[in-house]
């Protein structure tokens, strides 16, 4: 396997030197940070994941101030005990894309919001505790305990909110290929378990986040 060393070299040689490369590295918010944020925010950015997936992430983004009034600005106590009437109302409410998968999913994740907010007492406070070294256990519970969330779904949702992620886009994956961590777009659990073995010896050996380590991988490859 190759080691972060080579990798980060080859991005910096395609993006400038190492310093050009440096600017281009996003960093997780500290489990402080995670922790402050309202619950409401949290699923306002699963909804947001769920309906930009297989969609125009432009036309969500265009539409967002009505998402965001039309879901009650997402607090999710009220969204959680939404009604068929309710459910009825934003299958027709033209300020938001009208995909009653999407809405009803929208109303599940409140209600694991809510769950989350009871277990541990806020949402934000249970993805503070995740583990980067667990990254693949925390997809797989949102996969799990979630509504349409799994995939890149939830790694897009997870790398908004400034969780430490890895997002397995064309580029990582291809990056992951080449370092010979996989052989092909990793599925299964054996193969996720090993693309995270491979990102806890790159941040045992570079003291770098799993986030700045997923796009100097992106970057070793996009030109």
């Amino acid at each position: 396997m190759e080691s972060y060393k080579t990798i980060h070299a080859r991005a910096a040689k395609r993006h400038g030197g190492e310093k050009a490369l440096e600017a281009l590295l996003s960093k997780p918010k500290s489990a402080a940070t995670l922790k402050k944020i309202s619950d409401d925010r949290w699923l306002a950015a699963m909804t947001k994941s769920v309906f930009q997936a297989g969609f125009v992430w432009r036309v969500i983004e265009a539409k967002w101030p009505g998402f965001e009034d039309a879901f009650d600005s997402f607090d999710p106590h009220r969204v959680a005990f939404y009604s068929g009437e309710d459910m009825g109302r934003l299958a027709s409410d033209t300020r938001i894309v009208r995909n009653g998968a999407k809405i009803k999913a929208t109303v599940e994740n409140a209600r694991l919001v809510v769950e989350l907010a009871k277990e541990y007492g806020s949402a934000g406070a249970f993805f503070a505790s995740s583990k980067p070294e667990n990254y693949v256990d925390l997809l797989e519970f949102l996969k799990k305990r979630g509504k349409r969330l799994s995939g890149f779904s939830a790694q897009y949702f997870l790398r908004h909110q400034g969780v430490d992620s890895f997002i397995l886009s064309p580029s990582v994956v291809a990056a992951l290929i080449k370092a010979k961590v996989v052989d092909k777009p990793p599925t299964s659990r054996k193969a996720m378990a090993a693309v995270q073995a491979a990102f806890n010896r790159w941040r045992k050996e570079s003291g770098r986040s799993l986030t700045e380590i997923s796009r100097t991988l992106a970057m070793s490859i996009d030109a």
